[in-house]
């Protein structure tokens, strides 16, 4: 690089360190509270999953402050007319903007990688402390109540009393439902434990008496007694696994179409065969459509994700590609004026087109493999319209 790119390089990279720190902070403390009230989660776990938060909101805030940063240093070369001393000296603008669209390819490059790396583990991470808070929540329940009751869930549990460190239940006395069946357990202690990932709660007990339907006493020395999480886990969202786990659960999502449109075929020629005409009406038919359409609507939001990945991610260049020939053009406005003269219709039609595609793209009404970069596109067209403009004057 010339000495001039690499000082429009360094201002460029204090800028947006700057503006990115300062809207994260605002954000984080939303993204924070928001975990919080939705995982019941006390003070001390939402400073634990603060540093887990950030890598979620760096994907959004990357290209708008991007864009903030090239108006800013742009404009202000403008203003100072060193772009306008540059051209005399015969350097081409393009070169001048270099620097910004190398910027906008390696934060399209690191959004990426946010994206498909970083963000998968920090979930791992709040999931990881999430259990560990559903754990103590339940505990201070019980060390305070003696009982925790969950009608919803088809079960209660009383104690005697409770050993948080060990994790340890004297005398709980457990009712709970299965298939439709209540039994009642009778335990001298119990080890309990969450397993998030089945989201099931698994008490270990110790001497245990059950007793079913029938009120038939049944003594047991060992056997796990598993219940269903009361406070349940949000399920893996296609936005918190990798690429190449996408790819994986788009195959798998595929061979279970294929398979259930297969039997379909198999049962409805039998009974065309058959003439039994009423059975294409029955529970195994229905069941069948049912996966059927599972499989598909669930291939079609990660096929979105996917692609939309890769185009949300490479937004950030073009929006270097927009920003900084627009901001040449407003010289004589001030930095915030050519940011949101610049980013307001970026607003106004640049995020909704790309929440329309998405949306269509995961009802099957287009494609998402060219859908999701139609606002990638218009951007492009914007850019190439004030870059002709810049370049002449």
């Amino acid at each position: 690089m010339s000495i001039l790119q690499r000082y429009i390089l360094v201002d460029l990279i204090k800028v947006l360190l700057l503006v990115i720190t300062i809207m994260t902070v605002l954000l984080v403390f939303v993204g924070v509270f928001k975990e919080a009230v939705d995982r019941g989660l006390g003070p001390l776990h939402m400073l634990q999953i603060l540093p887990y938060i950030v890598p979620s909101l760096l994907p959004y805030t990357i290209p708008a402050t991007l864009l903030l940063a090239v108006c800013i240093v742009y404009g202000r070369l403008a203003a100072d007319y060193e772009i306008t001393a540059a051209k005399a000296a015969g350097i081409n603008v393009l070169s001048l903007l270099a620097p910004a669209f190398f910027l906008g390819g390696t934060l399209t490059v690191c959004s990426l990688l946010l994206n498909d790396q970083v963000i998968p583990w920090s979930m791992a991470n709040i999931q990881r402390v999430v259990t560990l808070a559903m754990e103590d929540i339940f505990f201070d329940v019980l060390s305070g109540q003696h009982m925790v009751e969950y009608p919803d869930k088809g079960w209660a549990i009383t104690v005697s009393g409770v050993d948080k460190e060990q994790r340890r239940l004297y005398r709980p006395n457990l009712r709970y439902t299965v298939g439709g069946e209540q039994y009642v357990a009778q335990v001298r202690e119990a080890v309990l434990r969450i397993d998030l990932e089945k989201e099931r709660v698994i008490l270990q007990p110790t001497d245990a008496r059950f007793a079913g339907p029938g009120r038939i006493s049944i003594r047991l020395k060992e056997g796990d007694i598993e219940l269903p999480l009361p406070m349940s886990s949000q399920k893996v969202n296609a936005r918190h696994i990798s690429i190449s786990d996408i790819r994986k659960q788009l195959d798998q999502f595929d061979e279970a179409r294929c398979e259930a449109e297969e039997a379909q075929i198999v049962r409805t020629a039998f009974a065309l065969a058959m003439g039994e005409f009423d059975s294409l009406a029955e529970t195994p038919m229905a069941e069948q459509s049912n996966k059927i359409i599972a499989s598909t609507s669930q291939s079609r939001k990660h096929s979105t994700e996917l692609h939309n990945r890769f185009a949300l991610s490479c937004s950030c260049f073009f929006f270097a590609l927009v920003g900084g020939p627009f901001s040449i053009l407003q010289a004589r406005r001030q930095f915030l004026t050519s940011f949101f003269l610049c980013f307001l219709p970026i607003l106004l039609v640049y995020y909704p087109v790309v929440l329309l595609m998405m949306s269509l793209a995961k009802s099957g009404s287009v494609n998402p493999a060219w859908a999701m970069w139609t606002g990638n596109a218009i951007l492009l067209a914007g850019a190439i319209f004030v870059l002709r403009i810049a370049v002449r004057r």
